[in-house]
């Protein structure tokens, strides 16, 4: 029966029932024998829980979610939080300041449409910034809490990621090579130069360390030990260096205590700073300048295997220089294998590799 209160109701013995829509939230309990009253007490109190959660959630947007969630990385000793960071600064400005029940498929329209069309990726690409999004929801409803307890986001959406079409490897060729490294600027030339001369990813490339180096005195060079924390696998991988390779390592000694490869806006005057990666504006303007916007940074370790198979680099050799070993040599640093190992890499080389080496060290 129902009582003098909307949403309370009185049962045969003397009992109350409280079903009532509030908000949007369905509040309902079987609360006993008790008096009208405290039924309409009992009321009040979630009530006022609905209320303050709800206007505790309006404080809880997007930008202050993923600043969480980068602390969160942070102090996990996550290996990809800069490359985390760079979604997150890439979903910011169309997503930052809504709530995180605002956050769904639907408000990320704008945010793909403009990335495929305005910048030119692909929907992987696209799919990387989502899954990006997707976990800093998933914290929100799952991890996080409330002082009171409460999540929170009451339950993470349903992020749909693009449908993708898978790309295949696009090895340059010489003259692709010539073309698309004469359109970057200095400081990502030397990294490009690099990278197709060792088979190092994107993220191995842009935190190369100089503390990782290990220098071979018998060979007059050096190899660098990249710790199983930063590579991919989870083990350690001594990255070797070709006759290319060394000169753009010398190239850029001196320039920054930790990081090999950083970048100073001479404008702005501001100091040498690590590059969280070479697919930026820089990279992505060279390509479309040669028509080679389907060549993503990846394609330069695609590059290097294509031409150590060339090369006629045996099986075993192409899977310790690209990383693919199981065997563990950096504990060993055997300087025949070494030797030999380099002499594989130098294969890869041309006369085209030496001038653009040329052009990177005299600091183009």
């Amino acid at each position: 029966m129902r009582t003098r209160t909307k949403g309370i109701q009185s049962t045969a013995n003397n009992g109350r029932i409280v079903n009532k829509e509030y908000r949007g939230k369905r509040i309902f309990a079987r609360l006993g024998e008790v008096s009208q009253e405290e039924a309409e007490a009992w009321l009040r109190k979630e009530q006022t829980r609905i209320d303050n959660k709800l206007e505790q959630s309006k404080k809880r947007n997007f930008a202050i979610a993923a600043s969480r969630y980068l602390e969160d990385c942070e102090r996990r000793k996550v290996r990809t939080l800069e490359l985390i960071a760079y979604h997150i600064t890439l979903a910011l400005p169309y997503i930052g300041s809504k709530p995180l029940e605002a956050v769904h498929s639907g408000s990320l329209q704008a945010f793909c449409d403009s990335r495929i069309t305005e910048d030119g990726v692909s929907p992987t690409t696209v799919n990387r910034t989502l899954e990006v999004i997707r976990s800093v929801l998933n914290k929100a409803a799952r991890v996080w809490r409330e002082e009171n307890g409460l999540p929170w986001l009451t339950s993470a959406p349903l992020i749909e990621m693009l449908d993708e079409t898978p790309r295949l490897p696009y090895p340059l060729t010489g003259d692709e090579q010539t073309r698309l490294f004469a359109e970057l600027p200095g400081h990502l030339e030397r990294m490009t130069l690099f990278a197709v001369n060792t088979g190092l990813r994107d993220d191995n490339v842009c935190g190369l360390q100089w503390k990782w180096e290990r220098y071979i005195p018998e060979l007059k060079r050096s190899v660098f030990v990249i710790p199983s924390a930063e590579f991919k696998g989870n083990r350690q991988h001594v990255a070797i260096l070709n006759d290319v390779a060394w000169n753009v390592i010398e190239s850029c000694r001196g320039t920054h205590p930790d990081y090999v490869f950083t970048y100073r806006n001479e404008k702005k005057q501001l100091s040498a700073n690590r590059i969280d990666t070479m697919n930026n504006t820089g990279w992505q303007k060279a390509r479309n300048r040669v028509n080679l916007s389907q060549v993503r940074v990846h394609d330069l370790r695609h590059t290097y295997g294509q031409r150590l198979r060339e090369a006629g680099v045996s099986n075993e050799d192409r899977a310790v220089l690209m990383g693919h070993a199981t065997s563990n040599m950096s504990e060993h640093y055997a300087t025949p294998t070494v030797s030999r190992l380099i002499e594989m890499a130098n294969l890869v080389t041309k006369t085209r590799d030496a001038v653009t080496l040329l052009r990177v060290v005299n600091g183009r």
